[in-house]
């Protein structure tokens, strides 16, 4: 294997992080001579859980599990994986080597969500700078075998790019208020990668309505009477701020430590530029976990995330989803623990 392996390798904070150093997690150690990489050629992976027991993940351009850059190519694949963190089966559902079914439309993808057993994906319509354009809700009711697009989308104009789910347990269960959550970086520069000075939007909407534009609901910010939130586009406010930049996004959340898990680029795209945020609640207040350029001694990274199936149960241990260019073009999970103060 040519990436490099550094065990136990124990990450500080730098004087440039946006937010004050947590005071629940002390700091992380990732394992990575235990780095599973698989699925060469085929990047992004965010992760959701499904009732049904598995994870569901999404690919793009290349072959998914099984395939490499070129055999099984598609632009946009969805794959189940089967089993525990320490013994997994990645299996092709939708596009990607000897799939359940083929791909029918392309794109690519940093969002998907599992409620119960229905999955939903948010879906940009192409590579670099054309994901600016906009993003487009797809949903599933056979495990990710078809796709229904919604005849809506949120677009460039209105300064939302490549949305996140947040990601609770099986079904999205535990997510306060029967709602599902999602983040979408502020769109400053529909020609730029990272957003600089970067700004998070938050916006949740009912469980049982993720395919009605209607029902979305935007955060405003803290009122007199607690949480704001309007279905006016116009009232949203940021929940996160950096102004070293953000750019794709996944947030987690820990049932254990009973926080919420931001993971985000900063500086540089592209870079391996992590930043790793908590909170006790959907937005905020924020601190630091982890603010590292070049992380892990790599040097092309550009997403990461925790997916909670893999969360230890009431434990620390945890296992780390992320993927980048050249050598880490692929599915790349690295097992770590997370420190307590």
């Amino acid at each position: 294997m040519s990436i490099p392996l550094l065990i136990g390798f124990m990450l500080c904070l730098q004087a440039s992080a946006p937010y004050p150093p947590s005071d629940v997690i002390a700091g992380v150690e990732f394992d990575f001579a235990l780095l599973d990489q698989r699925a060469p050629g085929s990047d992004n992976w965010p992760c959701t859980w499904s009732t049904d027991g598995h994870l569901y993940t999404t690919w793009g351009d290349g072959g998914g599990f099984g395939g490499t850059n070129s055999e099984g190519r598609v632009s946009l694949g969805v794959a189940r994986v089967e089993g525990p963190a320490d013994h997994y089966t990645g299996i092709n559902v939708w596009g990607g080597v000897e799939a359940e079914s083929r791909a029918t439309f392309g794109g690519k993808s940093y969002g998907i969500l599992a409620v119960g057993s229905t999955l939903y994906l948010w879906v940009s319509p192409g590579s670099g700078l054309e994901n600016n354009r906009e993003a487009r809700l797809a949903m599933s009711s056979d495990g990710g075998r078809s796709w229904e697009l919604a005849d809506w989308a949120f677009t460039a104009d209105q300064q939302v790019a490549l949305p996140a789910f947040c990601q609770f347990g099986p079904g999205n269960t535990g997510a306060p208020g029967e709602y599902a959550y999602l983040y979408a970086p502020k769109l400053l520069d529909a020609q730029g990668d990272l957003q600089r000075p970067g700004e998070v939007w938050l916006m949740r909407v009912p469980r049982d309505r993720v395919m009605d534009r209607s029902a979305y609901e935007f955060y405003g910010g803290s009122g007199a009477d607690g949480r704001n939130w309007s279905g006016e586009i116009e009232a949203r406010q940021p929940v996160f701020q950096d102004p070293e930049g953000v750019r794709l996004l996944s947030v987690s959340y820990h049932p254990g430590l009973e926080r919420y898990l931001l993971c985000t680029e900063h500086t540089e795209s592209h870079r391996s530029n992590l930043g790793v945020f908590d909170a006790p609640s959907p937005w905020g207040p924020w601190t630091t976990v982890l603010y590292e350029e070049r992380w892990g001694g790599y040097d092309t990274a550009f997403y990461w995330n925790f997916p909670t199936k893999w969360f230890e149960p009431n434990g620390l241990g945890f296992t780390l989803v992320f993927t980048g260019t050249r050598t880490l073009d692929a599915w790349n999970a690295v097992p770590g623990r997370f420190i307590l103060r």
